[in-house]
Order: structure tokens, then C-alpha cells, then sequence
């Protein structure tokens, strides 16, 4: 919530209830499961609220819209800065890991091959967890 402030902006009942039903989340959360799990907290919280602090958030670096399989989308909190998603397919649970150096090279490698310049990229990684490839061995 410090970065929230930080960007100038207040720190309402609303925007905190959406933002620890995010943190306590495993698996990514579409905006309805977002409203279901903060109205626990702040009960009058409308959808359209959390749409809004979504894409807030999202602005800010404090989530991370990733795409699931079933072709919706939901929302992971991460910390700021240049992050990406690993997806368990089976269970759901997500893994944030830094964007890195080995991206720039590859960034700088597709600009010079193709002429285009990369103005932003999404990358998103899918792949069992360690507690579902036990199971599945």
C-alpha cells in the first residue's frame, strides 16, 4: 500500500480490501472472485470499483493481468518493476520472476532482424509446479 501513496493516491477501505484479497491469493483471481473475496472485508464494494482499482493497480506494477487457459483473464499481485508469470496448468498457482538481461538480448536481436521496434512485450510462462508434477509422476 506504500506504493500507492507513494504515487499519490489515498489509501481507501475499497482499494485495501481488493489489494489483500489479491495477496492472499495462490492462483490468479478474475475480477468477480476478486469482489467475492474483498466484500469478506468491505461488504458494499461494487464490481465496478474493482475494475477501476484493477487497472490502477495494473498502472502502478502492483498486478499483473496473465492469461489463463480457459481464454479469461486474471490478476497476481507482484511487486513493482519489470516482472513476469510462471502458470501451473493444473492447479493454477502462479510464480513472479524478474525480466532479465537474456530478454534484452533476444528484444534487441528480434529489432535488428525485423526493423520493428519493441515499445513493451508480455511474457507468461505455462508449466506444472513442483507439487503437481509429484502428483502426476
Amino acid at each position: 500500500m506504500a506504493h500507492l501513496s507513494q504515487a499519490g493516491y489515498r489509501i481507501t477501505m475499497p482499494r485495501k480490501a481488493i489489494a489483500e484479497a489479491l495477496l492472499d491469493a495462490e492462483v490468479p483471481l478474475s475480477a468477480h472472485e476478486v469482489l467475492a473475496r474483498a466484500q469478506a472485508c468491505h461488504e458494499q464494494l461494487g464490481l465496478v470499483t474493482v475494475y477501476r482499482t484493477l487497472d490502477l493497480y495494473e498502472e502502478l506494477g502492483l498486478v499483473c493481468r496473465v492469461h489463463l487457459k480457459e481464454g479469461c483473464h486474471g490478476y497476481v499481485a507482484t511487486t513493482p518493476g519489470h516482472r513476469h508469470v510462471l502458470l501451473c496448468q493444473r492447479c493454477g498457482r502462479s510464480v513472479e520472476f524478474a525480466g532479465g538481461g537474456d530478454l534484452d538480448l533476444l528484444v534487441a536481436d528480434l529489432e535488428r532482424r525485423t526493423g520493428y521496434r519493441v515499445r513493451d512485450h508480455l511474457l507468461q510462462l505455462f508449466g506444472l509446479c513442483p507439487d503437481c508434477r509429484r502428483v502426476g509422476a
